[in-house]
């Protein structure tokens, strides 16, 4: 769709250019939302793909993925894989969750080559399934004040509600860090939806980390990602307790799923998550 209310398009090549991202303008990365739908309020767009950063890095303490790496350079991240200047480690079992999240999306691969894992994240809608994937690894967000500095946030605390997140006027985020403890950590993946090709009702995630302790991520089934920690890999019963637990309104309703019903299917899946959990070796 044009955006025929904008009449500058800047195109980031260091951070000071970032400083033009404000009231009236948005940050351009893959586009695929920004130019789904109108926006009127816009007449500035800063492109951050100009900025040049690699898709992912390996640090001494995990993996960074900037926030411009495309979908599907994340869904192709595999064990013994490089890809940029990142060769993903074969005692990463982890990013598997990577393709599975890609997978749980509503869209092509033609998207995917265009579409970005911080889009994704700044959209913060519940059916965000790369945005799960990455609260369910114990990501953290680097996020580029406005005015200088860095901040980091655990990711599970970015998003507070459909669409809405802690993401201050001005900022933008650079990356996303993902230690090596959920690296090569073992995951569990599942997922529901009312129809074969439809947006996901239900996404949840499981990682049981080396010392044996557990997170459960549910996704799509709520307003926000909800992560349930545990010493261990919980029971059927120590789940449903969980759950049960959570307040109504952090069910999403609409078309594609009532809370009552994603409330059911959720327990179901965390179920079968945890149980391929404490299969595992």
């Amino acid at each position: 769709m044009d955006l025929d209310t904008v009449r500058e398009v800047v195109l980031a090549r260091d951070r000071a250019d970032l400083a033009q991202v404000g009231a009236g303008s948005a940050v351009l990365a893959g586009g695929t939302f920004l130019f789904s739908e109108p926006h009127d309020r816009l007449d500035r767009l800063v492109d951050i793909t100009t900025l040049g950063w690699a898709p992912m890095l390996e640090r001494g303490d995990g993996l960074e993925i900037a926030a411009t790496c495309t979908l599907a350079d994340f869904a192709g991240a595999r064990p013994g894989r490089e890809l940029g200047s990142a060769v993903l480690r074969p005692e990463w079992p982890g990013t598997a969750l990577f393709a599975q999240s890609c997978r749980a999306l509503l869209a092509s691969h033609k998207i995917w080559r265009t579409a970005t894992v911080g889009g994704n994240v700044c959209l913060s809608l519940p059916a965000g399934a790369v945005l799960g994937a990455l609260v369910a690894l114990d990501a953290t967000a680097v996020i580029w004040p406005r005015g200088g500095g860095e901040r980091r946030i655990p990711l599970r605390d970015f998003v507070t509600g459909p669409g809405e997140n802690i993401l201050a006027a001005g900022a933008v985020v650079r990356s996303f860090l993902v230690p090596t403890a959920s690296l090569v950590a073992r995951t569990g993946f599942r997922k529901i939806a009312l129809a074969p090709l439809g947006r996901s009702g239900a996404v949840v995630m499981g990682r049981r980390e080396a010392d044996g302790r557990c997170a459960i991520t549910v996704t799509a089934a709520t307003v926000r990602p909800v992560v349930l920690d545990f010493d261990t890999v919980p029971t059927e019963f120590d789940l449903a307790a969980a759950l049960a637990e959570l307040e109504p309104q952090v069910w999403f309703d609409d078309p594609h799923g009532a809370p009552d019903w994603r409330a059911h299917v959720t327990g179901l899946l965390a179920a079968e998550v945890a149980a391929e959990l404490r299969g595992s070796s």
